[in-house]
């Protein structure tokens, strides 16, 4: 008879410490299976519960790393089942079960289905865990020479044209190094549109394939960028990182739009002052833009 008890992880030792009950978040590798942590080895090897984004993906990577799910149930969670899965996985919870969740690759909720089942374990009083580990974000933001210091992780553009011109006109004034994901179908559109809106002369980076055998890294100015890649057909998962560089150019539709963004949550005297000092202009002349868009309808 087959034995199907979960197995030991691999360099797991005795002195390990007990799994708590709760909802576990374990990062899982980016592109080289090597890359999985000890701890999250020890979380897939003693779980109760075992959820993924792909569930053959988990398999695989736990058979590489000479584990197995035995009995335990290993349950698909994604953008189209998360509604009718949250319930099942909260009631597991709720009788004090172990319950893993693995994105597909890197850290569950970035770019991941997995936010709305933290936010309801969260709400229902369950206890979440994250065992840190692979993440595309902080691996192209390392390996791209850009400053670390402050960065925002935007995510994928919005596909519909009018959304991904605000989208970025809202990253135009932001103060910090921009991350970036996108399609290799689309990276050459987006590094356009970014050219236009972001400006053509900052510093970027297009990291590609990360960890994997064919890992690329290409560091030039956007406008350069745009121009090396565009008759290219890239393939992988790309992540592009993009420095602060000269403020974009100023003009009424830019202005107006971090004004929009300036007013949602800050008081007209902070808001113009933080407009002012982002896009480089005269406080008078965004004081009269203030006002003028309060008194307009």
């Amino acid at each position: 008879m087959q034995d199907n008890t979960p197995m030991p992880a691999p360099g797991a030792t005795e002195n390990a410490r007990p799994i708590p009950p709760g909802l576990h978040l374990i990062a899982t590798p980016i592109g080289a299976a090597r890359d999985i942590t000890l701890r999250a080895l020890d979380l897939l090897a003693g779980c109760d519960v075992l959820v993924a984004e792909d569930t053959r993906s988990l398999r695989h990577l736990m058979e590489l790393h000479g584990l197995r799910p035995g009995t335990r149930p290993l349950l698909a969670y994604h953008d189209h089942n998360g509604e009718k899965m949250r319930p099942r996985l909260l009631a597991a919870l709720a009788e004090g079960k172990r319950v893993l969740y693995a994105s597909e690759a890197g850290t569950p909720l970035v770019a991941d289905p997995g936010y709305q089942l933290a936010r309801a374990a969260i709400a229902a009083g369950h206890a979440v865990h994250a065992a840190p580990g692979p993440s595309a974000m902080l691996a192209a933001l390392t390996v791209s020479g850009l400053p670390s210091d402050r960065f925002c992780f935007m995510g994928f553009a919005p596909a519909q044209a009018g959304a991904r011109r605000s989208f970025l006109q809202e990253a135009a004034v932001i103060p910090a190094t921009l991350i970036f994901y996108e399609s290799p179908k689309r990276v050459s559109r987006i590094l356009g549109e970014m050219c236009e809106v972001l400006g053509d002369g900052r510093p970027a980076a297009l990291c590609r394939e990360l960890t994997k055998r064919h890992e690329e890294v290409i560091r030039m100015p956007m406008g350069e960028l745009a121009a090396a890649i565009k008759d290219r057909s890239l393939r992988g998962e790309i992540v592009l990182v993009v420095g602060r560089g000269e403020k974009p150019p100023a003009d009424a539709e830019t202005l107006d739009q971090a004004l929009t963004i300036a007013l949602r949550e800050m008081r007209l005297k902070e808001a113009v002052a933080h407009v002012a000092e982002s896009l480089g202009l005269p406080r008078r002349q965004v004081y009269q833009a203030a006002l003028q868009k309060e008194k307009s309808p």
